[in-house]
């Protein structure tokens, strides 16, 4: 049974802990036969006036501070901590008239006795101060988290629609050549629409989950264009490799991309994908001929693909990948190195 325990609770033990050895130190130092003096001090006054302290610091921090420590009312967390100081002092005062006389005999012991009351309220106002700045830590790094998970949100929102723009509009090509394949093909659609709908909401994927998606998306367009293009495509995995997880949809766009760009004016279309993974470090490599395409066959859906998958690789893996974009000579390539977790 996993046992969880919360900063809540390690935060209590340690003022318990703090606390009950400044109330029982005279117990620890000193003996019976001395009274459990420190000092001069006898050991049941330093612990009462340890009670007093107590007080000080928690109505400070549980009540004063919280309510009166801004700028509309620091005239009243002046006045209720002065009232809180000095009343400490006037009860130092009557505990040791009424129960310890011998004590005011001696004026060098009041430096032990009064001084305390406004250290520990110093120190009181430290520990929110400092409790108040580890709060808006917090607050602005779950404000920022909450941004980037809204951010990532509609990233993969936005790639669903665009991918299947493209895999319909596949589709219909085989639907217009009456193609026996259409059958196959959507039965595969089936298949990736399930995996964007139920496996890829959650936070990451299995590799080999993703790898799955990928290469079914590759066999889908191997029905739509047959042997009308040349599709190469190689991945090669260690036998630990399934332990890795990965953003869902990562890589898809890149082949997206390079089907949608690589086949229709080239005269002999070629498109290679390679993906291997050794030691949690992905290399993914994919490569398409490209020709100069005409300024009418662009959308406003081109290029959302490549733009969405640096947007979340910036989000998801900033210190832990790099992406290299090269279309010199005709032949289009990207290689993206990851580091899996």
């Amino acid at each position: 049974m996993k046992v969880i325990i919360k900063p809540r609770h390690i935060s209590i033990t340690l003022h318990v802990l703090i606390w009950g050895v400044l109330l029982l130190l005279p117990y620890f130092v000193s003996t019976a036969a001395s009274g459990f003096k420190i000092g001069s001090i006898p050991g049941l006054f330093f612990t009462e006036a340890g009670i007093i302290h107590m007080a000080i610091f928690y109505i400070n921090v549980f009540y004063l501070y919280p309510r009166f420590y801004n700028r509309r009312f620091w005239f009243l967390y002046i006045l209720s901590c002065t009232l809180l100081v000095f009343g400490s002092f006037w009860l130092k005062y009557h505990i040791m008239a009424a129960w310890f006389p011998e004590i005011m005999r001696d004026a060098s012991v009041y430096k032990f006795v009064f001084p305390p009351s406004i250290a520990v309220f110093i120190i009181s106002i430290i520990y929110c101060r400092i409790v108040d700045s580890i709060r808006s830590e917090r607050e602005q790094k779950e404000k920022q988290a909450a941004q980037l998970l809204t951010e990532l949100k509609f990233l993969r929102s936005q790639i669903s629609p665009h991918f299947l723009f493209n895999v319909l509009t596949n589709l219909v090509s085989l639907a217009r050549k009456k193609s026996d394949k259409l059958e196959q093909s959507l039965i595969m659609l089936s298949d990736l629409m399930r995996y964007m709908l139920y496996d890829a909401q959650g936070k990451k994927v299995a590799l080999q989950k993703e790898i799955e998606y990928l290469s079914s998306y590759i066999e889908l367009q191997k029905l739509r264009f047959g042997s009308d293009v040349q599709v190469n495509s190689r991945i090669e995995l260690d036998n630990e490799d399934d332990q890795y997880t990965i953003e869902p949809m990562l890589l898809i766009p890149f082949v997206e991309n390079a089907f949608k760009h690589g086949v229709g004016y080239n005269k002999h279309p070629q498109i290679d994908i390679e993906l291997s993974v050794h030691q949690g470090l992905m290399i993914f490599e994919v490569r398409n001929k490209f020709e100069d395409e005409p300024l009418v066959n662009k959308d406003e859906s081109s290029g959302i693909g490549l733009s969405n998958v640096r947007s979340r690789l910036n989000l998801l893996y900033k210190d832990s990948y790099t992406l290299t974009i090269n279309d010199q000579n005709n032949l289009f390539s990207i290689t993206l190195t990851l580091k899996l977790v």
